[in-house]
């Protein structure tokens, strides 16, 4: 019967002309490897190695059988070291960092594809810096960053909406909209009961400069809570107008718990990255969690 590890223990020796070194490589002993030698020796019936005073030398014999095993065992290795690296990444935990107001985008089919996973959350910031300092595995930021530590790529992109209550009528600011009539669609938000997840309505101020070119909406949020999921759920029981992330909102919209009241051409498109360490046992499930954010944004 064939015992592959006699060949692994004979590629060793082969490439490193010596016992020790073999054995070093190998994690077993040195007699292991002298006793596993001896084996393929006596299975083959010839003398592979002559020993040397430094070491040992291959015979014409152990030449000729490394030359038909090698490529056979190179390819068997690579597979094995494949199959440890998928169980190794089905199995793990993984940490993924993600900012809290997006949490609702992403959780839950992150959850559906991995069996463990340990989220953090914080801003782009933070996040980038757990990444880069290998406390994390992977972060899911709106911000690109210059580093040589860590990978990053694009998994597509969010918009900020205007969402509201369905029990408000937006027929007549959708024809003042299309008469660009801004300063009446202006107008008409103003007058509009205000949620935000922050006191200072970040999206709010971000949508009026690039749609009206002002700094400074004239809103003051009737409620602010601070978590983009936990606002928009308790809006829907209630009634007001808000901005959000355009895939926090989507599944309440075609759930009609909501509906779009405006996603202006304006407005332009946020880039989301997925941010990974450098770690080679990490390069299978980089691809997979990438996958899985990539169906949600596109």
């Amino acid at each position: 019967m064939v015992n592959l590890e006699w060949y692994r223990t004979f590629k060793s020796v082969y490439k490193n002309g010596n016992f020790s070194l073999a054995a070093k490589e190998l994690f077993i002993s040195q007699p292991a490897v002298s006793q596993q030698i001896a084996m393929l020796e006596a299975h083959v019936g010839y003398t592979l190695f002559n020993r040397k005073s430094k070491g040992v030398e291959p015979t014409e014999y152990a030449k000729l059988l490394n030359n038909l095993i090698i490529d056979a065992l190179d390819r068997l290795e690579n597979v094995e070291n494949g199959f440890r690296a998928k169980a190794f990444n089905a199995n793990r935990l993984l940490s993924i960092g993600v900012s809290k107001h997006l949490m609702s985008c992403f959780g839950a089919s992150l959850v559906a594809k991995f069996d463990f996973i340990d989220f953090t959350f914080g801003t782009n910031e933070e996040l980038f810096n757990l990444v880069n300092s290998k406390k994390l595995d992977f972060a899911i930021v709106t911000k690109q960053y210059d580093t040589f530590d860590t990978l990053q790529q694009k998994v597509g992109a969010i918009k900020q909406i205007v969402v509201a209550t369905p029990d408000i009528q937006i027929q007549e600011l959708n024809a003042k909209i299309i008469a660009e009539d801004w300063t009446a669609v202006e107008n008409w938000l103003n007058e509009q009961r205000w949620y935000s997840h922050d006191s200072g309505i970040p999206h709010i101020k971000l949508f009026w400069l690039h749609v009206f070119n002002k700094k400074r909406p004239a809103i003051v949020a009737n409620y602010i809570i601070p978590s983009e999921n936990e606002m928009l759920s308790i809006m829907a029981q209630n009634t007001g107008v808000t901005i959000v992330w355009d895939c926090n909102a989507k599944t309440k919209i075609q759930n009609n718990e909501l509906q779009l009241v405006w996603d202006s051409p304006k407005m332009p498109e946020t880039t989301v990255f997925l941010l990974s360490g450098k770690n080679d046992h990490l390069t299978t499930i980089t691809q997979e969690v990438a996958s899985v954010l990539k169906e949600v944004l596109w």
